[in-house]
C-alpha cells in the first residue's frame, strides 16, 4: 500500500509505503501545540519506506525534543517531522493529512497522563502514560 499525505493547499506531499510502524494519538504538549487541538495523530514509517517528498517545505527545529518539523511554505500545514530523540530513522507524518488514502484508525494513546479529561478513547486501546 502506498499512502500519500498532502497539506491543505495540496502544494506539498509525502509518500509512505507499507503500514506505519506506529499509528497513535498523542496528548503531549508538543503535539497539542503542533495541531492546535486536544491531541496529535502521528503515523511513523521507517525512513526507507518514505520514497518521495514533494513541494516547497519550510523547517522548524524544536530544540526541546530535537525534532525537525516540516511544513508547507504556502499554507503552513505541518506535514511531517523527524526526531533524533524519538524513533530515529523514522518519519512521523500527520495522520489527518492522509485524506486521499486514509490510514487505518490508531490503536494507541501516548502521553495519556496529559490527555484532556473530557476526551475518551475506544475500549481496547493501549494507553501509555
Amino acid at each position: 500500500m502506498t499512502y500519500i499525505a498532502r497539506c491543505c493547499c495540496q502544494a506539498c506531499e509525502i509518500e509512505a509505503e507499507g503500514e506505519p510502524v506506529l499509528n497513535a494519538l498523542c496528548s503531549c504538549d508538543s503535539c497539542k501545540r503542533r495541531t492546535g487541538s486536544a491531541f496529535g495523530w502521528s503515523a511513523y514509517f521507517a525512513d526507507a519506506n518514505v520514497p518521495a517528498i514533494r513541494g516547497e517545505l519550510a523547517r522548524y527545529h524544536v530544540a526541546a525534543n530535537d525534532t525537525d518539523r516540516f511544513f508547507c511554505a504556502a499554507c503552513g500545514t505541518t506535514l511531517y517531522w523527524r526526531s533524533t530523540a524519538f524513533m530515529p530513522d523514522h518519519t512521523g507524518i500527520a495522520g489527518g493529512c492522509f485524506s486521499a488514502t486514509p490510514l487505518p484508525g490508531p490503536t494507541l494513546c501516548a502521553t495519556d497522563a496529559k490527555r484532556c479529561a473530557w476526551l475518551t478513547f475506544p475500549e481496547g486501546w493501549i494507553s501509555v502514560p
